[in-house]
């Protein structure tokens, strides 16, 4: 580029060749497209996938991010989308098609179950929900055409553990994958993959992420695709393309899925994470442990200090001994419970909405997973389309908060909750009848 080229064209090219350096932070990669060397260069991106050459199919930032949490989560791949919701809909879209039967359970998110009661259920797929905890539901509801099972490694509300070997077993009877959303547990605590799980997701935008800033996902495979076991329930992975190519099981083997999942489903769906938001996302991860450790410690002591409270008449944290799954959370959870769990007030909505407003430290928002502690009441918020029965099957009451616990100094955050108890008016002392 000369001085001799015009003002236009260099305001637009000059500089722009890549800086060689070796930055020891993850670099953000912010640009929708990457150069070819020449058309042999591209006919090769285009053919093998091999290298970088549009933001939407792959990028540097994300690429290094994905490779992190595959690692973490002991898995063959990573893919990184643009929200939890993605990541759900994304690998239940990689398994499942019309005249497809998924069997799910009754606890989990309230925006999941939304997707496939509302959206799913439009595209010609069946949904059977089930009882989580209970392996005979799980069982019984498998059919010859049912394509995936998929739960919550601890369920909102009631803290429900999943039995996840024997879930993931039941499943590998019949050749179909269990898909599990760890993200309240993050990888730290829970590797569902270690203990048979086929596909993890997570909200990256919790707990990974962990400071509230940015949204994504990432859905993790296991690698494990057993063609000749379940192939024939996957057609798209097992026949050949419509060109007459091989199909993704002769070029990938037991990776087929995930490569599918990679090549086909994420990049036509559409659901491209930002580089600027897995690069923050990248940064969370590296404090990840030091964080789940911090505030699963902080929510034990809120539990117990909540369990001891008159006004309180439940505490749905699977770290307290009196929770009914204290014993399997012991097995699965060793590093801690997590930091979200629910507690139900004697006193209703009158005294939960006073708690919610009252708390100063803690914040009244609709998120989790954050450094800073929050709070929320499901009964008028996250589980609002629901029933009053399918509310109080899932645990949540009218008195009932939930909150997801920081990395405050549990001092500060067991005064803050005292003062807005102790300023509790009596009217919202009254103790409502609640069947827990």
């Amino acid at each position: 580029m000369t001085e001799s080229t015009g003002f236009t064209t260099r305001q637009v090219h000059v500089a722009d060749e890549t800086v060689s350096a070796e930055p020891r932070a993850l670099p953000i990669y912010l640009t929708a497209g990457f150069r070819f060397s020449d058309v042999e260069h591209s006919a090769d991106h285009f053919g093998t996938g091999a290298g970088f050459g549009y933001s939407r199919t792959g990028n540097p930032t994300v690429d290094a991010v994905e490779r992190r949490l595959a690692s973490l989560e002991g898995g063959d791949q990573a893919i990184l989308v643009a929200s939890g919701q993605a990541a759900v809909v994304s690998a239940l879209l990689s398994l499942l098609s019309a005249g497809d039967h998924l069997v799910a359970a009754t606890q989990i998110y309230e925006g999941t179950r939304g997707a496939i009661i509302h959206n799913l259920e439009r595209l010609g797929i069946e949904t059977t929900f089930v009882d989580a905890t209970s392996l005979d539901d799980w069982r019984a509801a498998i059919r010859p055409n049912t394509k995936a099972l998929f739960a919550e490694s601890l369920s909102n509300a009631r803290n429900d553990v999943l039995d996840v070997a024997a879930v993931s077993g039941i499943g590998d009877e019949r050749g179909v994958p269990l898909i599990v959303d760890s993200t309240f547990t993050t990888p730290y605590l829970l590797r569902p993959i270690e203990h048979g799980a086929a596909i993890v997701v997570h909200s990256a935008s919790k707990f990974l992420a962990g400071q509230g800033s940015v949204l994504g996902g990432v859905i993790v495979d296991d690698g494990r695709f057993d063609a000749a076991k379940s192939g024939h329930l996957y057609p798209h992975l097992t026949t050949a393309d419509r060109l007459g190519g091989p199909s993704y099981a002769e070029k990938y083997g037991r990776r087929a899925r995930g490569q599918y999942i990679r090549e086909s489903v994420v990049p036509r769906l559409g659901p491209t994470p930002s580089p600027l938001n897995a690069f923050f996302i990248g940064q969370g991860i590296e404090t990840l442990s030091l964080r789940v450790e911090r505030q699963s410690a902080n929510a034990l002591a809120v539990a117990r200090w909540l369990a001891a409270r008159p006004e309180v008449v439940g505490v749905d944290y699977v770290g307290l001994p009196s929770h009914p799954h204290h014993a399997l959370a012991e097995r699965y959870l060793p590093r801690g419970s997590g930091s979200v769990f629910t507690f139900t007030l004697a006193g209703g909505k009158e005294a939960a909405s006073h708690i919610a407003e009252s708390v100063e430290i803690i914040t009244h928002m609709t998120h989790l997973g954050d450094v800073r502690s929050l709070i929320l009441h499901p009964a008028s918020t996250s589980h609002a389309g629901r029933t009053e029965a399918e509310r109080a099957e899932a645990g949540v009451f009218p008195g009932t908060l939930r909150v997801s616990i920081g990395i405050e100094d549990i001092d500060d955050l067991l005064r803050d909750l005292g003062r807005a108890f102790d300023s509790l008016p009596a009217s919202a002392s009254q103790r409502e009848v609640v069947v827990l």
